[in-house]
């Protein structure tokens, strides 16, 4: 006789985890965005950003489902940084523009953090870092990349599941980290609290 897993509770609105998370056979049962303020903190540093908004999340869902309900609760914070600052998730294009010219020629850091909340309230953490170097952006390609509105609502202001992997000049580290879930410290992470 089989137990039945617990119930998986994405705490997250990003449709890219979703979509991460299906690439591995994975479906959350429930999708409970965690409404929070992700600003940043005097002096935060990336990392330790990063990990507080993901717990904060998954602490949130938590909180909002009740102890009682048994699930794993899975949250993720993903930040895109140039050195000690954090670039801001681009909610207008004069933000996008401003990300890309800042990376624009240079390495940059995508950190994301994954909290995970098991079955019996026990708190699990993994942060994994990617780093990604962009060739030198003329003023066009900027704007053209901004007209296709593909940056706005993402980290950094671009996405590199899209046109923006023609940006980068080199990758190390994990991929699916840069499109805003890890999935290898994620299925982990899930795999010892019995969902995968």
């Amino acid at each position: 006789m089989t137990s039945k897993r617990p119930d998986l509770i994405l705490a997250s609105a990003s449709p890219r985890r979703l979509q991460l998370l299906d690439q591995i056979g994975i479906v959350p049962d429930r999708v409970v965005p965690a409404d929070i303020d992700e600003a940043a903190l005097a002096k935060e540093v990336p990392r330790v950003h990063a990990l507080r908004i993901a717990i904060e999340k998954a602490k949130t869902a938590y909180a909002r489902l009740g102890a009682e309900s048994r699930a794993v609760i899975l949250a993720a914070d993903t930040v895109v940084a140039c050195g000690r600052r954090i670039l801001p998730k681009a909610e207008d294009d004069a933000t996008v523009i401003k990300c890309l010219e800042l990376l624009s020629g240079r390495r940059h850091q995508v950190i994301t953090a994954v909290a995970l909340i098991d079955a019996t309230g026990k708190l699990r953490t993994r942060i994994v870092d990617t780093k990604v170097s962009f060739r030198r952006l003329d003023a066009e390609e900027i704007a053209d990349y901004v007209r296709m509105r593909e940056g706005v609502g993402k980290a950094g202001g671009y996405a590199i599941q899209g046109r923006a992997a023609m940006f980068v000049r080199s990758l190390n580290g994990s991929y699916t980290n840069v499109v805003g879930l890890p999935l290898t410290e994620t299925f982990q992470l899930l795999k010892a609290c019995g969902i995968a």
